[in-house]
Parts: structure tokens; C-alpha cells; sequence
């Protein structure tokens, strides 16, 4: 059996699509992996720049060695608790945010994105569901090349636009 959408749509901002993750890690812990350029690029890419200055250069490197880099701004950031992001990538605009929370040894981490069309949802969230699924392998075994695209996309875009619809 293949992954399933965990993606569920934000009853308390509506636009929003969350998807949950949980670690048994400390939160700090889980939120370099998701800032720290070096522990980024084990599973989705690079950044480079001075997030001081707001704005981060971003490369996904797991998608291929030819992807541009796109500018990031900034848009809140307490560490180990919130990251919220903007950019004007791949012809659309994007807004993102990263929510951590620990209890008991446990972080989960909230990630969300601003997404309201059926078509986009269809192939963001099985990405999202992909690259989030990297992120536990690369911080619990290590091993992202055991997480396939093809077993996210086409399998979960249908999933995705309904939740849309």
C-alpha cells in the first residue's frame, strides 16, 4: 500500500492546506532540520543568502541538478516555533508556513500553504506529502532514496483535487 494524503483543509483559516508530521526529537532539533540549509538539502534543497535580511535565495536540489533558485521572503520567524514564507515561483505565488510544537518528546510540525485551486492542489499536495515524507526519512533512517515519487503523484492527485473541489 502506498502513501496516503494527510493533507486536511484549515477550519480556522480557510485557503489554507496543513499537513502534520511528528518526530520523537526536540523541537530545536526539528527546527534545523527544516532551516539549516546543510539538513534541508537532505531532503529537499538548498538556500542561500542572510535570513537577517528577510530573504533567502532557494534551490529544491531533489528536484535535479537545472532547478532555478527563487527568492523567499521572510514573513515571520520565531525560531523553533514559526516560519513563514512568500515567494513568486514557477509562475504562481506562494505562501507557506511551519508551526512546531512539542509535548511528551514528540514534535509535531504544521506545515501549510495558502492553496485554493483543485488543478494546483492536485499536484502540490502529493508533492508536499512527498518531500514531507523525506523529511522523517532523513531524520529518522536516513534513507530518502527509499521515498519514490511515482508512489505519490499521480496516486494522490485525485485526493487532492476533491479536497478542493
Amino acid at each position: 500500500m502506498g502513501p496516503t494524503m494527510t493533507g486536511r483543509r484549515d477550519e480556522r483559516e480557510p485557503g489554507w492546506v496543513v499537513l502534520r508530521r511528528t518526530f520523537r526529537a526536540p523541537r530545536e532539533d526539528v527546527w534545523r532540520a527544516v532551516t539549516e540549509s546543510a539538513r534541508l538539502e537532505r531532503w529537499i534543497g538548498t538556500w542561500s543568502g542572510d535570513p537577517d535580511d528577510g530573504r533567502v535565495s532557494f534551490r529544491m536540489t531533489a528536484e535535479g541538478d537545472d532547478v532555478d533558485a527563487h527568492d523567499y521572503v521572510i514573513t515571520a520567524c520565531r525560531p523553533t516555533e514559526h516560519l513563514g514564507l512568500e515567494a513568486d515561483a514557477a509562475g504562481m505565488h506562494w505562501e507557506l508556513r511551519l508551526d512546531l510544537a512539542e509535548a511528551d518528546g514528540v514534535t509535531t510540525l504544521l506545515f501549510a500553504q495558502r492553496m485554493d485551486d483543485p488543478e494546483l492542489a492536485s499536484s502540490v499536495g502529493p508533492g508536499w506529502e512527498y518531500y514531507l515524507d523525506r523529511l522523517v526519512a532523513a531524520e529518522t533512517t536516513g534513507d530518502v532514496a527509499g521515498v519514490v515519487w511515482d508512489d505519490y503523484y499521480p496516486a494522490l492527485a485525485g485526493d487532492y483535487r476533491a479536497l478542493l473541489a
